[in-house]
Order: structure tokens, then C-alpha cells, then sequence
């Protein structure tokens, strides 16, 4: 016997497409197409309403979660974070933007490999502090930023920010794609421990930092290059 499925919820999906095209507001978009995706799928309409009501309970703290931290370090930059921070290190001689991301790239890898993902991230780290220090180590050699050269350095800033996140976390036991590739090679009859799968990341963790320093050092070659 063949079983009729019932393809009117995925309106829901066109609801999505539709209400980004027209740049409306998202908030509105996802009501709209829950509300869609229910009524399609035959869903009461109380029932409908309990389910966003009792979502919107549940996740009523995330934009203090959110909003929060934003709000902390716009007040810092207001207070000369940034300016602090590129005095700072202008005060090294030895440091250079190449350098001073490599140390970042090898703090946010292994700080991500002990679990502590949150400590760096683009709003919160990279804005604020990494790339002001990165740009201030370009000028204290002497270099005219550009605007072509600054934004290459600020994309860098932030590449590096991403590949000590990525290749670092693959290397802590408890994330959560180590967790699910578990599942699913237990579902299939293979019996594979996570600490294993971890350490298998190591080498792919080292290789992703030796690749990036040395990205990262043909950024000082360039900068030194822009300089004469």
C-alpha cells in the first residue's frame, strides 16, 4: 500500500524565500510561515498558537544573552577600547601583524580544544581588539594603511579567528560533531570511542595552523613589500 504524503507544509519554506526576498522583517517571516506550515499540516489553530507562545517563553532570555555582551563592549569601545589597544601594541617593537595573529591563531586553537569556544569570536574579540591591534602593528612599521590594506588585514583578523575555532574544537571530546558522528557510526554497527575520533583532529588541527601562520606570514611579506 502506498502512503499519501501531505506536501502543502512545505509552503512554509516558499513563506521563507518569499519574505527575505522582499527584506521583511525576519521575525514577522518565521511567525508567518509556522503560521502557514501548522494551518497546511492541518494543525489546530490553539494548538498552534500554544506552540509559538510556549517557544517564545522558553527562549524569552536569549536577546539578554545576546544583547548583553554587545551592549558591554560598545561601552568599551566608547571608552577608547580600541585606542588602548593599539598603543599597546605599538609599544612592542617586535611585533608585527603576521606575529601578533599567529598568537592568536595558537591561543584561539587550543583554547577551543579544551572546550572554551567562546572565549574570541568576531563581535566580541576580533572587532574590538584583534584587528586594531593587527592594523597598529602595520603602522608601527612604518606602513600607510590603504583602505584595500586595512580591509585585508581586518579579513585576515577574522579568517584567523575562524580557523582556530573550526580545526580546534574538533579536537574536544564533547563537540557536538564528534558526538554525532558517534551516533551514526553506532546506528551502522561500528562501535567507535569519541577520545579516539578527538585525537584523530590533532593532526588536522596542526596542519590548519602551520598552514594559516604561514598565510599569515606572507601578510607581513606583503605588508613590508607596501611599505618601501
Amino acid at each position: 500500500m502506498h502512503t499519501v504524503v501531505n506536501l502543502w507544509p512545505l509552503l512554509g519554506i516558499a513563506v521563507v524565500v518569499a519574505g527575505f526576498l522582499l527584506r521583511a522583517n525576519p521575525v514577522l517571516v518565521v511567525i508567518a510561515a509556522c503560521g502557514v506550515t501548522g494551518i497546511a499540516g492541518g494543525l489546530p489553530v490553539m494548538h498552534l498558537l500554544e506552540s509559538l507562545g510556549t517557544a517564545f517563553v522558553k527562549t524569552r532570555n536569549l536577546p539578554l544573552i545576546l544583547l548583553l555582551p554587545l551592549a558591554a563592549i560598545g561601552l568599551l569601545e566608547r571608552a577608547g577600547l580600541k585606542e588602548h589597544a593599539q598603543a599597546s601594541i605599538a609599544k612592542i617593537r617586535s611585533a608585527t601583524t603576521g606575529r601578533l595573529l599567529t598568537v592568536y591563531l595558537l591561543v584561539r586553537e587550543l583554547a577551543a580544544a579544551f572546550g572554551l569556544t567562546s572565549l574570541g569570536g568576531h563581535p566580541n574579540m576580533v572587532r574590538p581588539l584583534v584587528a586594531p591591534m593587527a592594523e597598529a602593528a602595520a603602522e608601527a612599521r612604518g606602513v600607510k594603511l590603504d583602505e584595500a590594506m586595512r580591509q585585508r588585514i581586518r579579513a585576515m583578523s577574522a579568517a584567523t579567528d575562524n580557523v582556530g575555532l573550526f580545526f580546534g574544537e574538533d579536537v574536544f571530546v564533547a563537540f557536538g560533531a564528534i558526538v554525532l558522528m558517534q551516533t551514526i557510526l553506532r546506528a551502522e554497527g561500528l562501535e567507535v570511542d569519541p577520545l579516539r575520533m578527538a585525537l584523530w583532529g590533532i593532526p588536522t588541527a596542526v596542519t590548519a595552523f602551520l598552514i594559516h601562520a604561514w598565510n599569515l606570514r606572507r601578510l607581513d611579506a606583503h605588508i613590508l613589500k607596501a611599505a618601501r
